[in-house]
């Protein structure tokens, strides 16, 4: 592990800890595997399945952020990344499969033991189970007629013929999904 890398994944998120280093290992086996570097646009693209601090190692290595619209959440509190090569077709779903216990273990060790574990032995690798997403879009935004603020147009419903937001937006329970 380059201490260079590390180093500038610890300055970004603030401390390390193991999982900043679930996430480092994740980015190396997506390197080695796809052969991705960091994207200066949307070139890679990278789904994630959490919102730990694993993350930030990807936006910092793979340069995927939700800014540019390449760092996609799809949270389903699985430790799990799927990054796409757009210029190639390439694609991976990495997903940890070891089970690292909060059992009093060191957290310093147990840090240690993930840099230094072979990718092969901490993540399983399969096929993601969607599709590339699009591009990122710029939509028209529309004043919420409720509060008044600016709503992107996919997040703007119609209440009784009003625009409004999301938060504006009723809760309705009958199985219509917003």
């Amino acid at each position: 592990m380059n201490s260079d890398v590390w180093n500038k994944c610890v300055d970004f998120h603030g401390h390390a800890c193991p999982g900043l280093a679930i996430g480092v290992k994740a980015c190396q086996a997506a390197g080695e595997r796809l052969g991705i570097t960091f994207s200066p646009d949307e070139e890679i693209i990278c789904v994630t399945e959490n919102d730990a601090c694993c993350v930030d190692a990807v936006q910092v290595l793979t340069g995927c952020s939700t800014g540019k619209g390449n760092l996609i959440f799809r949270n389903r509190g699985k430790m799990a990344f799927s990054f796409f090569e757009r210029s190639t077709g390439k694609k991976i779903r990495i997903v940890l499969k070891k089970i690292f216990q909060k059992d009093g273990t060191d957290r310093q060790a147990l840090q240690k033991e993930i840099l230094d574990s072979p990718c092969e032995e901490l993540f399983d690798f399969k096929e993601p189970s969607f599709e590339l997403p699009e591009k990122a879009r710029l939509f028209q935004s529309y004043r919420c007629e409720r509060c008044g603020e600016n709503t992107a147009e996919p997040a703007i419903r119609l209440v009784e013929g009003q625009k409004v937001c999301l938060d504006c937006y009723p809760a309705y329970s009958r199985g219509w999904q917003a």
